[in-house]
């Protein structure tokens, strides 16, 4: 790994006119990204033996899994071996100290959600298995000790330079820039973020949005009004700001049906929030503030729907328990944590933008729990249930304050159009890959993209899938009895870019997959594996001088 610093204008301007106080680095393989898949990368490589960095856009590593999403989503564990599975072991041996017990004991510990199928999480022999479910401290900790360990050269607070920081010759990148001026050079580079920057900066085809179900022969792709039964809103709920008069306008995120049928295609992409860590430990807990410019019509749907619901609604949300009195708390129900419609913009909006769009669902996100906790209009129950909860004072010391991280769960942004497309009939076992690199397992997941108004004049939400049926919901409708799909292979392909457009570039994160594939596909041990699959295939992409496509994959 060579490094330096500028040390004239001459040698500046062959690098976009670098400020020459600017560093530039040369290794065998550029990371861009702080992903898990980011970190397998870098370990993958390390232990084959090649140089890389990771140039890291944020300044806290680890992406959702230190961010909040500690009920791992995980379908069949089964299906993970690798760096992957090392994670979540050295996540056992970190709870098996008696110091990471610090608000609970360990034995009162008992893991609620999908995590806990094979029984008790963070017994003493339960290394060799794993633990899945976590706090974001511990699993920052775990990672933080890898970069230590596997000695990982990691440069925080790095953005890519979006417009003209990418420079390649011949279908190959040969350096990046970022913000800072910095130049990183490499023989392959990996984009392992969430949003696929930088193969968008690269050339690199990609696709925003959900494909139409005849695009690819797929059955639940697209617009789906009549598949959206789960995380639905209670009936027939007025959608106008005043009930019945639709003068007064739509109320917030509501908009007017397309003309579209389901099936077609669009540019949305489902869903974001930010996965709470909460506690009920009162020297630890942060209760629930009504956030500076809170306006009561941003909610007033949710209100309506416990109007609607008369009493029969429980609390709108998935509250997981974490180690140490703690949750991971997810979206639940027609109106909960998701800011349905608030992500559109996202997988192509600047950085700037992106702190907009951030710094509005965290406004939304802190306005609805204070709703949910304080409103008169909000049943007693449920005030009375999410009182007791809040933020943690130990948890993101690094976020926006108050116990609320930085990292917004983009469960879905650009996805690449590489040498395979991942598909629905990948999935459900209809169709067998060629080469395949790492396993899916969870179930075909979109959370809703939109909320509109139906003919009859009420508002529901879109776009909701949970499909994990090996079965087409048409082949269920004609008696198919239901069985649930195995682990199915992800083709190397599908991290692989077309050759004509660039022959060094992996991408583990936003892969070759269609917007319904990817949704069973986008869970972050699976970026574990992809990963480490991306670190494998560089190391040999840059060692034997070859094209990212014509690595053999069985090598590895």
């Amino acid at each position: 790994m060579k490094a330096g610093v500028c040390a004239g204008l001459a040698v500046c301007g062959m690098l976009w006119a670098v400020q020459c106080a600017a560093a530039q680095l040369e290794t065998e393989i550029v990371i861009y990204g702080s992903t898990p898949a980011a970190i397998a990368a870098a370990v993958e490589a390390g232990r084959r033996g090649a140089e890389a960095v990771i140039v890291a856009p944020e300044t806290r590593i680890g992406g959702m899994t230190t961010a909040g999403l500690g009920q791992t989503d995980i379908g069949n564990k089964s299906a993970f071996k690798g760096i992957a599975l090392e994670f979540y072991q050295d996540v056992a041996r970190y709870y098996s100290k008696p110091d990471a017990w610090k608000w609970q004991k360990r034995e009162e510990y008992f893991p609620d959600g999908q995590c806990a199928e094979d029984g008790e999480e963070g017994a003493e022999d339960a290394i060799e298995k794993g633990m899945w479910t976590f706090e974001p401290g511990a699993a920052l900790a775990v990672l933080e000790e890898w970069e230590r360990k596997y000695k990982l050269d990691i440069r925080r607070g790095e953005r890519l330079e979006r417009n003209g920081g990418v420079e390649k010759e011949g279908g190959r990148i040969v350096a990046i820039k970022t913000l800072a001026g910095n130049v990183y050079r490499g023989k392959v580079f990996i984009d392992a973020t969430y949003e696929g920057d930088l193969m968008a900066a690269a050339g690199v085809s990609y696709r925003v949005g959900r494909e139409s179900n005849a695009e690819y022969g797929e059955t639940i792709n697209g617009i789906q009004r009549e598949l959206a039964t789960n995380h639905q809103l209670w009936g027939e709920i007025d959608p106008f700001r005043v009930k019945g008069d639709s003068a007064s306008g739509l109320l917030p995120g509501v908009e007017m049906d397309c003309d579209a049928p389901d099936g077609a295609g669009d540019a949305r992409v489902q869903a974001y929030c930010y996965r709470m860590c909460l506690t009920d430990v009162e020297e630890n807990r942060i209760a629930f503030a009504k956030p500076e410019g809170y306006d009561e019509a941003d909610y007033e749907l949710l209100l309506r729907n416990f109007e609607r619901a008369g009493g029969e609604m429980d609390v709108p949300w998935i509250n997981s328990k974490m180690p140490n009195r703690k949750t991971d708390t997810n979206n639940y129900s027609g109106f909960s944590t998701d800011l349905i419609g608030g992500s559109e913009r996202w997988p192509e909006a600047g950085y700037e933008e992106r702190e907009e769009i951030a710094r509005r669902h965290l406004k939304y996100q802190q306005g609805l729990m204070w709703t949910l906790a304080n409103h008169p209009r909000t049943p007693e129950k449920i005030r009375r249930e999410v009182a007791r909860w809040g933020t943690c004072k130990d948890e993101f010391a690094d976020g926006y304050g108050d116990g609320w991280q930085r990292q917004l769960y983009v469960r879905e942004a650009r996805r690449m159009v590489g040498e395979t497309v991942m598909t629905e009939h990948h999935c459900r076992g209809e169709v067998q890959v060629a080469r395949p690199v790492a396993m899916g397992a969870y179930g075909m997941d979109s959370h809703n993209c939109r909320r509109y108004v139906t003919e009859q004049g009420f508002v529901r939400n879109e776009g909701n899938i949970e499909d994990y049926s090996k079965w087409t919901p048409a082949q269920l409708a004609a008696g198919r009895e239901w069985e649930r799909f195995e682990p199915f292979g992800i083709d190397y392909g599908a991290i692989t870019p077309k050759r004509a457009e660039c022959t060094n570039l992996l991408v583990p994160v936003c892969i070759s997959a269609t917007h319904i594939a990817f949704g069973a596909i986008r869970m972050e041990p699976v970026f574990f594996a992809l990963g480490q699959a991306a670190g494998a295939a560089a190391t040999a992409a840059a060692k034997d001088g070859v094209a990212v496509q014509d690595v053999e994959v069985e090598n590895f």
